[in-house]
């Protein structure tokens, strides 16, 4: 990969990276979790979506960004938060191979949260299709065998529609998928926890709670993955300087310029990468 000069950064940033917008769902998290850390993202949308790629491909891409995040000597960044349920599942494992020194945080499904929020213990998963088929997620759900029922919902369409902002659609699909999964509500055999299994659907839980009721709790994995990557980090920043912001893209920088602005509240100029 190679893009124009960076701004030089006295501290080491952590790197973020996600198929698309949707990790910044997680930026999010982690930015209010660790509000003087610097972070660069990198929206791999020239090549989104992952959830529908074959696994050979994701591993390939998130080879390639961590890569570049690591060797390029104006980030050099000091760990890694793949911001990508399709990604972790993939490749996480792959990447702590390869540098087995750099803090390396992965996403999953957040089915063991969801399990203790449930009174009915019928919970559905909303998550791509390549997700939902991984080896990791099975033994995720396995693990929780006997301690609740989850529907699970490949959701084909609803991260690109996300993506690219589409409301009619993504309120469609929603629509469509929600109600594949089944009667929601606090009754006895109805479905009262919804996982949104994909950095992407945070941002469609709008309308996500307006179908399902608001009675029915919508689980992500944002938070418990910010306060991991405070766990792990080998060096917290305490300057009392809000941490820099860095956002590059492998697709169009307009539309990452405009969900950060839509959803984080940050005005960033963004960066285009090449491959």
């Amino acid at each position: 990969m190679t893009q124009p000069g960076l701004i030089g950064q006295v501290k080491r940033p952590i790197g973020v990276f996600d198929s698309g917008v949707g990790g910044l769902s997680i930026l999010k998290a982690l930015r209010t979790e660790l509000p003087f850390e610097d972070f660069v993202y990198v929206a791999d949308s020239g090549y989104a979506p992952y959830g529908e790629r074959d696994e050979g491909f994701v591993i390939t891409r998130s080879r390639t960004i961590a890569r570049y995040l690591q060797d390029h000597d104006r980030l050099s960044i000091k760990a890694l938060v793949i911001a990508c349920n399709t990604a972790t599942a993939a490749a996480v494992h792959l990447l702590r191979e390869d540098d087995p020194a750099l803090p390396i945080i992965g996403v999953e499904p957040a089915l063991k949260p969801a399990v203790a929020l449930s009174h009915t213990k019928r919970i559905g998963v909303m998550a791509t299709r390549g997700t939902l088929a991984s080896r990791k997620f099975k033994a995720l759900r396995d693990s929780l065998a006997g301690q609740a029922e989850f529907i699970c919902q490949p959701c084909d369409g609803l991260a690109d529609a996300i993506e690219r902002d589409e409301t009619s659609k993504i309120i469609a699909l929603c629509a469509d998928y929600t109600g594949a999964i089944g009667q929601f509500g606090l009754k006895k055999d109805q479905i009262d926890t919804l996982v949104l299994g994909c950095t992407h659907y945070p941002f469609a839980s709008h309308h996500l709670q307006t179908l399902v009721g608001p009675e029915v709790r919508l689980v992500d994995n944002g938070e418990p993955v910010a306060r991991q990557t405070r766990r792990v980090l080998p060096l917290l920043a305490n300057s009392g300087q809000l941490g820099k912001l860095v956002l590059l893209s492998t697709g169009n920088p307009d539309a990452l310029q405009a969900a950060a602005k839509r959803w984080l509240d940050v005005n960033v100029n963004v960066q285009r990468l090449t491959s």
